[in-house]
């Protein structure tokens, strides 16, 4: 895979590049969860949303403005009124990613529960339909993959289960070797939407599962928030998440999606760093 061969690269780029503003710059508006959004930079934290790094693979007149909220599900971010927000800033010619789904699946969070195929697809719909009517251009995506890696090759419902094994890594459960999938019908339903609307979607599931499948159970936990105790100060009694990146996880992932673009939505690879996209050429 030309990707893991090459991604170093993308580590040596600088993670702002902050200038004037001209006024003709097109924005790229992303709306999702926590695997995407921008998290806090103090205490060391070292999480980041994919969302939160996909500047650095872009140049000239483009920004990305990342509403994509911690928590949030395709329901409550229209209910919180977070998406008004963002149809308040639209302009013509921009962009809006939409990717939903982890927090859609939980059914025992009313506020947040959709069901894929019904309510779900018509949340999905209504992004869509609303981001046009602005002037924008929506792209649909699918959730990233869990690092879910079973001994038993059973599906593992969420990763609550997962997170309980903090006292230490040599006290996790013993993994398989095979990256089992986790969001069911929600990992079809933007897929669905985008077919029956005639909009962009991009797997970014398939992407991620790829790539974390090769990665394997032990050099995949590099990329999520796999945290030693007595480490970071955000985080002294260390952690192990599945679900959500660390700063490599999301320039990978980041890289994933940039990619992914610029195949699909020929118009933007103009704001693409050509260094990073022939790379995969």
């Amino acid at each position: 895979m030309k990707f893991l061969i090459s991604f170093f690269a993308a580590l040596a780029l600088p993670i702002a590049m902050l200038g004037h503003e001209p006024s003709d710059t097109t924005t790229i508006f992303t709306i999702g969860d926590s695997t995407m959004a921008n998290k806090p930079l103090d205490k060391e934290n070292q999480e980041r949303g994919w969302g939160q790094m996909l500047p650095i693979y872009l140049q000239g007149p483009v920004k990305v403005d990342n509403h994509a909220v911690n928590g949030r599900s395709s329901k409550s971010f229209i209910d919180e009124g977070r998406w008004e927000t963002v149809l308040n800033l639209i302009r013509q010619g921009d962009y809006v990613i939409i990717q939903f789904g982890h927090n859609d699946e939980k059914i025992k969070s009313p506020d947040r529960y959709t069901e894929a195929g019904t309510t779900f697809d018509a949340n999905l719909a209504k992004y869509v339909t609303e981001a046009r009517e602005k002037g924008a251009t929506p792209i649909l995506m699918n959730s990233i993959v869990r690092r879910n890696f079973p001994a038993d090759q059973e599906v593992a419902e969420t990763d609550d289960r997962q997170k309980t094994w903090k006292e230490g890594f040599e006290n996790y459960p013993k993994e398989g070797e095979i990256l089992v999938d986790t969001h069911g019908a929600y990992r079809e339903a933007p897929k669905h939407v985008a077919d029956s609307l005639g909009v962009t979607f991009i797997d970014m599931n398939a992407l991620t599962h790829e790539l974390v499948q090769e990665l394997g159970p032990e050099r995949s936990r590099e990329m999520f928030m796999w945290i030693p105790a007595n480490t970071y100060e955000f985080c002294p009694n260390g952690k192990i998440d599945n679900t959500h990146l660390n700063i490599l996880g999301g320039i990978l992932v980041s890289r994933l999606a940039v990619n992914a673009l610029a195949e699909q939505v020929p118009e933007l690879r103009q704001f693409i760093r050509p260094e990073i996209y022939n790379l995969n050429h």
